[in-house]
């Protein structure tokens, strides 16, 4: 017997982004996920050194791996008062694949628990089966 269907294959799934900036928190111990090549592109646009960008944002587990370090209230540093992101044009691909990650479209419950967060999950048209999987491919590639 074959794996049933995930939850993105058997339901149509709607999303509009609202800007609410809810996407961008997490809990303290949370961190974006960043290539170094996505942290020099932020350090770009940011226009600051290797030295700054990593001692003000990234977290400090001496890994290969960087990560966006959240602030004590669980928000991501590059959040504006404003609700809107400050290096949207070089915001790393765990940003740019939300919501479709596989952890939140692999059920409907899973789904469901996100979007009490987000409030732009369940809203505007369906989205095309073909850009959810570019999504996945793309989070696949890390």
């Amino acid at each position: 017997m074959s794996a049933p269907l995930p939850y993105y294959r058997r339901a149509p799934l709607r999303f509009q982004c609202t800007g609410c900036g809810a996407c961008c928190t997490g809990g303290v111990n949370h961190e974006v996920a960043l290539t170094a090549r996505e942290a020099e592109k932020i350090r770009q646009a940011l226009g600051i050194s290797q030295a700054w960008l990593r001692k003000r944002y990234l977290t400090s587990d001496n890994s290969d791996q960087p990560g966006i370090r959240l602030g004590r209230d669980g928000r991501c540093p590059f959040l504006g008062h404003n609700g809107r992101c400050r290096i949207y044009a070089a915001r790393p691909r765990q940003c740019r694949t939300y919501p479709w990650w596989p952890e939140l479209i692999s059920s409907r419950a899973a789904w469901q628990d996100e979007a009490k967060r987000c409030e732009g999950m369940n809203r505007g048209a369906v989205v095309p089966l073909e850009r959810i999987e570019r999504a996945l491919a793309a989070d696949r590639k890390k």
